[in-house]
């Protein structure tokens, strides 16, 4: 794995090895003692597969509280995405700043430290996104960001009236909100 642009707060783009000859092709985008050295210290636990249909689907911007926080290695496998990162850890230097960078099918794969808000829209349609988690899911500590958020102001390139949400997303919370819920959280595990 090679750094290829440093993203806010610690977030990287990374490409990975691909080798090609008259058969096609083969990629290595995970390998664990890589893995380590460009800032992936957690084993992965979990992988998930979305598929979106529609240009301009938003999912997101999705986190977990403390202290189920979850890292994210995210490759597109077809289609291409908007992937989008913002920092949302109490006291980082870069709290509340974002950063947006486009994936393609192909060697890049996004690296998003735990404590960020992370969301993706949908450029091509038929966008196919597969990404390795080193937390479980958590269901109870699982809260969304507004996609259109006017404190952050995030381009997603796409005309608000294209774009497509769930009902959870549609309904996610302002970015005080989310402070104010990750802060509490963190109480929580400073007083158990």
């Amino acid at each position: 794995m090679k750094i290829v642009k440093e993203l806010v707060g610690g977030a990287r783009l990374l490409a990975t090895p691909r080798f090609e000859d008259d058969r096609g092709a083969f990629s290595v985008w995970y390998e664990q003692g890589a893995a380590g050295t460009v800032g992936m210290i957690n084993g992965f636990v979990q992988d998930n597969h979305s598929t979106s249909t529609s240009v301009g689907t938003i999912r997101g911007l999705h986190l977990q509280l403390p202290p189920h926080e979850q890292g994210k290695l995210v490759r597109v496998l077809r289609g291409r995405v908007l992937d989008v990162v913002v920092d949302l850890r109490p006291g980082s230097p870069s709290l509340g700043q974002w950063e947006s960078v486009e994936l393609v099918a192909g060697p890049n794969v996004l690296w998003i430290p735990p404590g960020f808000g992370h969301g993706f829209c949908t450029l091509e349609p038929d966008t196919e996104v597969f990404y390795k988690v080193d937390a479980v899911y958590a269901p109870s500590h699982e809260i969304s960001l507004r996609w259109d958020d006017p404190v952050l102001g995030i381009d997603w390139r796409v005309p608000s009236d294209d774009v497509v949400l769930s009902a959870k997303d549609a309904s996610g919370l302002d970015f005080h909100e989310v402070l104010s819920a990750i802060e509490a959280a963190q109480d929580v595990e400073l007083n158990r």
